[in-house]
């Protein structure tokens, strides 16, 4: 019978360590296939653009079709994948400049630095995180979008509260405000760089870290207080 023990342990029967070890197997193995079709489809889109296939993709992953539609259903589900592997892929290269404790400046230009580079190093990701690929849905991308808001706002919420500022509406504007404007930045600058007509990357953050500063010191004066660049910014918990 389904789910009764057998006292010999027959393969398959339940709590049979074989059965275990070979669910264990075929769960990493469809991990795994998810990934290689996962990354590769980033490589089609990056080579290809945004009206890319799942031919393409088959074709990248050395995969035939229906093992896509297996692993993610349809193209949609694909995406999200996709968006969410590009959006971890950020936040390995965001969150440790984040919280690492440097000088206020430095820490910026650090954080900035890191979006335009994993843009720069990742063709067309952007497309993803503005949600302009043929069947995408946004849940995944506003999700990763929330999450930096929020990461910062932790960050920005520790500087003001070291000021005495206890305004947690004031952050939380903040913070969305700072995330929607790095990304329309880095927008302008990636449709530059088609054209040749884009700033260096460095003067990009450069300047943005200049702006992101002034509001940072700019809040702290009407508090009478002034900040250097060169002291370090409270560091608060990474979020999880």
């Amino acid at each position: 019978m389904v789910g009764v023990s057998s006292e010999h342990g027959e393969p398959g029967a339940a709590g049979d360590p074989r059965s275990d070890g070979r669910s264990t197997r075929w769960e990493t193995h469809r991990a795994r296939r998810r990934e290689q079709v996962v990354d590769a489809a980033l490589v089609v889109l990056g080579r290809d653009g945004q009206d890319f296939g799942l031919d393409q993709v088959a074709h990248e992953a050395g995969v035939t079709k229906p093992v896509i539609y297996r692993h993610f259903g349809d193209r949609a589900a694909l995406l999200d994948a996709m968006a969410a592997r590009a959006t971890d892929r950020l936040m390995e290269r965001l969150m440790p400049v984040l919280y690492r404790e440097n000088a206020a400046r430095t820490r910026i230009h650090d954080s900035v630095d890191a979006v335009l580079g994993f843009l720069e190093d990742s063709p067309g990701v952007d497309l993803l995180f503005r949600r302009r690929l043929p069947g995408q849905r946004g849940e995944v991308v506003d999700a990763g979008r929330e999450f930096i808001a929020s990461a910062l706002a932790g960050v920005l919420g520790s500087s003001a509260a070291a000021l005495g500022i206890e305004e947690s509406e004031l952050v939380g504007v903040w913070s969305r405000s700072l995330v929607g404007s790095v990304q329309a930045t880095a927008e302008w600058w990636l449709r530059g760089r088609e054209t040749g007509t884009a700033p260096a990357r460095e003067v990009v953050a450069e300047h943005l870290t200049v702006l992101i500063w002034a509001q940072i010191a700019g809040l702290a004066r009407r508090r009478g207080v002034t900040l250097s660049g060169e002291s370090p910014l409270p560091v608060d918990t990474v979020p999880k």
